[in-house]
């Protein structure tokens, strides 16, 4: 099985890239999924701030992959491929390669900030931002779980700056050669 993990700021296009993934009935594992339901589990509603401090809570309480492993207890060990959406730091991405090996297989997606921010404008989700300064508050405290470096290791870069169709091509194109 070979395990396609992506990285990328916030509403660079990862939940996008992990959709086109679906339509072609590649199973994908989200990250942020797992926050949002021990969010919930936490009773507290579902904000930006609550899901962030949910995240930093869980790499504080069990380990900075604390949601990587949460998250592989998920992972289908039956499919050719599966995508998981959402590694935030270098610990995650140990632990994946550590588990899956050289079938292990890591995405980032840059977009602008300026981009990213029209794009938080048009998702209508809880945690969404409804500000540049809140924006860049996001990236930091994701910065701070080590995203950057993070996103300094993957194998391939995409850059999602011109259209959905152009970016679902270069994705389904990405994706099919890790198929084979």
């Amino acid at each position: 099985m070979k395990l396609i993990a992506f990285v990328g700021m916030p509403a660079s296009g990862k939940s996008e890239a992990a959709a086109i993934a679906m339509s072609l009935n590649i199973p994908v594992i989200n990250m942020g999924d797992v926050v949002r339901k021990e969010t919930a589990r936490r009773g507290l509603p579902p904000t930006d701030e609550n899901i962030g401090g949910t995240g930093t809570a869980l790499r504080k309480e069990e380990g900075m992959d604390a949601v990587a492993k949460r998250c592989a207890k998920s992972i289908p060990r039956n499919s050719h491929v599966v995508v998981v959406d959402g590694i935030r730091n270098i610990e995650e991405i140990n632990y994946f390669k550590k588990t899956f090996g050289g079938d292990f297989k890591l995405i980032a997606i840059y977009t602008p900030f300026e981009q990213r921010f029209q794009r938080v404008k048009k998702r209508y989700r809880s945690d969404d931002m409804g500000s540049m300064e809140e924006l860049k508050r996001r990236d930091e405290r994701e910065k701070g779980w080590g995203l950057n470096s993070a996103i300094e290791t993957a194998d391939v870069t995409i850059e999602n700056i011109g259209t959905i169709e152009e970016f679902r091509k270069r994705i389904e194109k990405l994706l099919k050669k890790y198929e084979s």
